[in-house]
């Protein structure tokens, strides 16, 4: 990485960006740097199954340097958890405190915990000393206020930790409304650690307005945008790629890396229902990019077999649609 380059990291979306996701990804597109697996929720050494680390397995995560992801308030387990994955060659893991989800947050992970920094304190002060890897965090601003995260700062200020990774907006607000730019600037000014910035990078516009706004930031999160414009890595790092100028070889990228996807998935799915139900996660982020496409990508998204998927994605590619009419080079 060059002073002036950024370092591009794929967010982890639970159900989204798994190893198999990760991994065609990266066979079809370029410049991302590092991937943030989706969270391993931690387990006593009674619970531990090897199926539950698949999706980090290093041996199938061979073409983006990974850092696995643990969600969890037991500070035991998550050290058990995190050490476990020391053993398995991972130097980093990071502690999810942002996922917004109710059902999470009502029990005091994600989210939840940012309402309370001094459980959090507690939680860190018993486990940087005891765990074998560096620790960083993910975080919003906090669960109901955007000032909570001013004590959580200070807060973290006095532990080690590997960086904090900042989306700046609330739990309860999910993803409505606009990343607070404003608040995140507040919080990295008070902060002593690096800072990872995370939000609302849809496209090079987006990505230009952040990286004006905040030129000392190196390292960039970004989740939702990668997964409606899978050239976006590409554009922001000014790669020189086919999708830029032409169509068609930018439908061919698409096309080819829709079928790789598809064919892993249904390696790995024991059914068709999970592997169109994955397919349509997918879908639900790429086809609102073409122009014109509400009618045809809600009649793929009521596909309910495999083959009546597959002629919807032909009868989609068929027409032709623009890709990112307003937001591609």
């Amino acid at each position: 990485m060059t002073n002036n380059r950024p370092f591009l990291i794929l967010a982890p979306l639970q159900g989204l960006t798994d190893v198999v996701f990760r991994q065609a990804y990266a066979r079809h597109f370029s410049g991302i740097d590092q991937a943030m697996a989706p969270f391993i929720s931690t387990m006593s050494s009674r619970r531990l199954k090897p199926s539950r680390l698949k999706d980090v397995d290093p041996a199938l995560n061979t073409a983006l340097p990974v850092i696995p992801q643990i969600l969890g308030n037991n500070p035991d387990d998550f050290i058990y958890l995190g050490d476990y994955l020391f053993d398995m060659g991972y130097t980093q893991v990071n502690w999810n405190l942002g996922c917004p989800h109710s059902k999470i947050a009502k029990k005091l992970r994600g989210s939840g915990l940012l309402s309370h920094p001094d459980k959090i304190d507690a939680f860190l002060s018993r486990v940087i000393p005891a765990m074998k890897p560096a620790l960083s965090v993910k975080i919003r601003l906090g669960r109901k206020s955007k000032e909570e995260i001013h004590d959580l700062i200070a807060m973290f200020n006095t532990h080690k930790l590997e960086e904090i990774i900042l989306h700046p907006r609330t739990g309860e607000q999910m993803y409505t409304g606009t990343a607070d730019v404003d608040a995140f600037e507040r919080a990295m000014n008070a902060c002593n650690h690096s800072m990872v910035y995370n939000g609302d990078i849809v496209d090079k516009a987006s990505w230009g307005k952040i990286r004006q706004r905040f030129p000392e930031i190196r390292r960039f999160m970004i989740g939702r945008g990668i997964l409606s414009n899978p050239f976006l890595p590409e554009q922001i790092k000014g790669l020189k790629t086919d999708s830029q100028n032409k169509d068609s070889q930018t439908h061919e990228r698409l096309k080819n890396f829709h079928a790789d996807l598809f064919n892993s998935y249904k390696q790995v799915f024991s059914g068709p229902g999970h592997l169109i139900g994955r397919m349509k996660g997918v879908w639900s982020y790429l086809g609102l990019s073409f122009e014109n496409s509400k009618k045809p990508l809600k009649k793929l998204l009521k596909s309910n077999s495999e083959q009546d998927y597959l002629d919807r994605v032909g009868e989609f590619w068929e027409m032709k649609l623009k890709f990112y009419p307003d937001r591609a080079e």
